[in-house]
């Protein structure tokens, strides 16, 4: 299917979409994230959980309980102040209460997102449930257009039906962003991908380095993750598209230097993440994303804050135990609850900035979680303080000769210092 195909499609003539405000202004992100299984209509080869969503048996395929998901989501609420949710699967438009629990998170005011392919969404009944139910958004999936995305997700004529559903989404005012992994298959359909974006309505445009997280780790294939210097060219001319027509662009897990400097805007590494409002909030994020609140059985465990890391000592109080990487109290195992609020009385006594908590915790996410690794360049690089650097995956395979050392004349320490000449959607919660 080529473009022009697609657009015969997806092409909406009564299309009747918001307008949306832009803005450089920035602040910490209070949008939650749940899974709630790992079952799933597709098969992409770069799945995070592939290996779950093979794995009938697996602990996290089948999904959860509506009961236990809106004991995470009263929590996400009531407990970590989210305003908003990004629901996920596998694919949460098969999952059977999802109506019920859309309704559910409005009520509480937790603004809902489905991350989705979108495969559900091409039956334009189902289009229209999900608008009645009170979805705020989805973000859409689109890892390339035609056979192309039919091979990478495992299902025949599954491009045709995403298209039918932006259509749908259009017809009935749904908002929606997309997301795409930048595959080599992807990387040479990307200025296409910003086309039918800009044709769409869609508000947002996510490219996503191919990190192989979770059950990934260790797996990448070069026959598909291409180098971030062959991507460079087509993604930025991408990037140019959208933002000539007021869309936001963002580059997700991409070394900062490899972008032209008129990019690097649009470049998000850990330390960024959370200033961007359709990005998970690293307190709620961290509890989450632990098995117990990952699985079908009933059982959560109790809310704990944000990690520490590198920070040993403020304000004349020790957090020592607390900061150091492995071990039981910083992973809060074994940790009873007067530890628990002795350690909150403590982080509220000093005074700790908030920024400063998620800073560490993002360095504490790339170093030791994912084992990004920087090379004597990146020493030698302005902006080393606040860029991952390379995926220890990608360094493996391709080595780290793309790195580039900025210089600006003074060491960079904000990891706002690029991002906050971006325009980004304002969403009103």
């Amino acid at each position: 299917m080529t473009l022009d195909e697609a657009r015969e499609l997806y092409k909406c003539e009564n299309k009747n979409q918001s307008k949306v405000e832009l803005s450089k202004e920035r602040y910490i992100t209070r949008r939650g994230v749940v899974w709630l299984g790992q079952t799933c209509n597709l098969n992409c080869y770069f799945c995070y959980f592939k290996d779950k969503i093979d794995d009938k048996e697996h602990p996290e395929h089948p999904f959860m309980s509506l009961e236990k998901a809106k004991k995470i989501m009263h929590t996400l609420r009531y407990v970590y102040a989210n305003n908003s949710v990004d629901i996920q699967g596998g694919e949460p438009t098969i999952y059977p209460q999802i109506f019920e629990l859309i309704e559910y998170c409005n009520e509480i005011g937790l603004a809902p997102t489905l991350i989705t392919n979108g495969i559900v969404l091409a039956n334009e009944e189902m289009a229209q449930k999900f608008k009645k139910a009170g979805i705020k958004d989805f973000l859409f999936s689109i890892h390339a257009i035609g056979e192309t995305y039919d091979r990478i997700v495992g299902l025949k004529n599954g491009s045709i039906k995403q298209m039918k559903a932006l259509k749908n989404l259009q017809k009935y005012d749904i908002p929606f962003r997309l997301n795409c992994t930048l595959t080599k298959e992807a990387g040479r359909q990307l200025i296409d991908i910003a086309t039918l974006a800009v044709e769409t309505g869609a508000r947002a445009v996510n490219f996503i380095a191919f990190n192989p997280f979770a059950d990934q780790q260790g797996k990448r294939d070069l026959t598909d993750v291409p180098k971030y210097s062959d991507l460079k060219e087509n993604l930025q001319k991408a990037i140019d598209i959208l933002e000539e027509n007021s869309i936001e662009a963002n580059v997700r897990y991409f070394p900062i230097c490899v972008l032209d400097e008129k990019y690097r805007k649009n470049a998000y590494n850990f330390q960024q993440l959370p200033y961007d409002s359709h990005e998970w909030d690293y307190n709620s994020w961290t509890w989450t994303t632990r098995f117990n609140q990952k699985t079908k059985w009933n059982e959560l465990d109790k809310p704990i804050p944000i990690l520490l890391y590198n920070l040993k000592e403020y304000n004349g109080i020790d957090f020592s135990k607390w900061s150091e990487h492995g071990t039981k109290q910083h992973y809060f195992k074994d940790v009873t609850d007067y530890e628990m609020f002795e350690l909150m009385l403590q982080l509220f006594s000093a005074d700790v900035p908030k920024e400063l908590l998620y800073k560490n915790n993002a360095k504490l996410r790339a170093e030791k979680h994912t084992g990004y690794r920087k090379c004597q360049t990146c020493q030698n690089c302005d902006i080393e303080d606040i860029c991952d650097g390379f995926h220890g995956d990608y360094a493996e395979v391709f080595g780290m000769d793309e790195a580039r050392a900025i210089s600006i004349g003074e060491k960079i320490t904000d990891p706002k210092y690029y991002i906050k000449e971006q325009l980004k959607v304002v969403d009103e919660f």
